[in-house]
C-alpha cells in the first residue's frame, strides 16, 4: 500500500483528542495560562492518572513524588507535561494495535526521549523539543499497523518491530518507513513544523540538505534505544554505532556506547 493510500485509511490517522489539541496550540503561544492547562488535564481523570504515573516513574527520577496535575506542571514544567499529555493521548488513540506490543513500544519511545534530551543539553538545542521528538518519533509504526494490518505481518515476521534495521526493511517492502507515516500523523495533529521535520528525517538525517540537527539527535537517540531493547549487547553498541551522525553532533562515542548511559538500564515507564 502506498503512503497516500495508507493516509486515507480513517483508522490510521485518529483525530487529536481535545486536551491534546489545546496543549498543541500552546506551542505557538508566548504566554500560556498554566491554570487553564491544569484544569483541562484534570477534566480527564484517566489522562491525569496516566500523566502522574509517568511523572513518578524512574524516567524522571524526581526527588519527591507528585500527587496532582498542578504538582506535575510545577515540578516538570509545561514543556515536559505537554509532551507527556500528547504521548498519553496517542496511547489512548492506539489502544490495541495488531502486531505491536504497546508496553515494549512505549518503553522504547521513552528510552529514546531520555537520550535525545541528554544529547541536546550541552549543544544549545532545546532539550524539551528533543524530548518530545524522541518520545513521538516512532508513532508511524502505530499508524502503519492500524492502517494496513495484513501488509505489516510479513515485515513483522522477518524484521521485528524494534530491530536495528527496521526502517530499511520497511523501505524495501513499501518504499517508505514509519518515519514518513509518523510525520503524517504529526502534521494531522498540527504539531510544530520542527517536530514534523525531525520525525520525518530522523531515519537518514544526512540525506537532507540542509541537515536538521534535531533529526540527527533523534537518529542517535533511536539507535541507542533500539540497542537497549535488543539486549544492550556490546557488539551492537560498537559495530552499529552511527559514526557519521555522531561526528556531526560532536558526540563522544565512548559516552553513548556505555551500557548504562543515562541510567537506561534502570529505566522503567508505567
Amino acid at each position: 500500500m502506498r503512503l497516500t493510500e495508507l493516509l486515507r485509511q480513517p483508522q490510521a490517522l485518529p483525530v487529536v483528542p481535545e486536551v491534546a489539541a489545546k496543549l498543541i496550540a500552546t506551542f505557538h503561544q508566548d504566554d500560556v495560562d498554566l491554570q487553564a492547562v491544569n484544569r483541562d488535564v484534570e477534566r480527564d481523570p484517566a489522562l491525569a492518572a496516566r500523566l502522574l504515573r509517568q511523572a513518578n516513574s524512574s524516567f524522571f527520577r524526581l526527588a519527591r513524588p507528585v500527587h496532582s496535575v498542578r504538582d506535575a506542571v510545577a515540578v516538570l514544567g509545561l514543556n515536559k507535561v505537554r509532551a507527556l499529555v500528547i504521548g498519553a493521548s496517542m496511547q489512548d488513540s492506539f489502544r490495541a494495535v495488531v502486531g505491536v506490543d504497546l508496553d515494549d513500544f512505549w518503553h522504547y519511545s521513552f528510552a529514546a526521549a531520555t537520550v535525545a534530551r541528554l544529547i541536546c543539553a550541552p549543544r544549545r538545542l532545546d532539550e524539551n523539543v528533543a524530548f518530545t521528538a524522541g518520545l513521538l518519533h516512532g508513532v508511524g509504526e502505530l499508524v502503519m499497523h492500524m492502517g494496513m494490518v495484513e501488509t505489516m505481518q510479513p515485515i513483522d515476521r522477518d524484521t521485528p518491530l524494534l530491530a536495528l534495521h527496521r526502517a530499511g526493511a520497511e523501505y524495501r517492502a513499501l518504499g517508505y518507513s514509519y518515519a514518513e507515516a509518523g510525520a503524517a500523523l504529526a502534521r494531522h495533529w498540527h504539531l510544530p513544523p520542527l517536530l514534523v521535520t525531525a520525525i520525518e528525517q530522523h531515519g537518514a538525517p544526512l540525506a537532507h540538505d540542509p541537515l536538521e540537527p534535531l533529526a540527527a539527535v533523534v537518529h542517535m537517540a533511536a539507535w541507542r534505544a533500539r540497542v537497549l531493547v535488543n539486549g544492550n549487547r556490546a557488539d551492537d553498541l560498537i559495530h552499529t554505532y552511527p559514526d557519521a551522525v555522531g561526528e556531526i553532533l560532536g558526540l563522544d562515542p565512548d559516552w553513548l556506547v556505555a551500557p548504562n548511559v543515562a541510567g537506561l538500564d534502570q529505566l522503567s515507564v508505567v
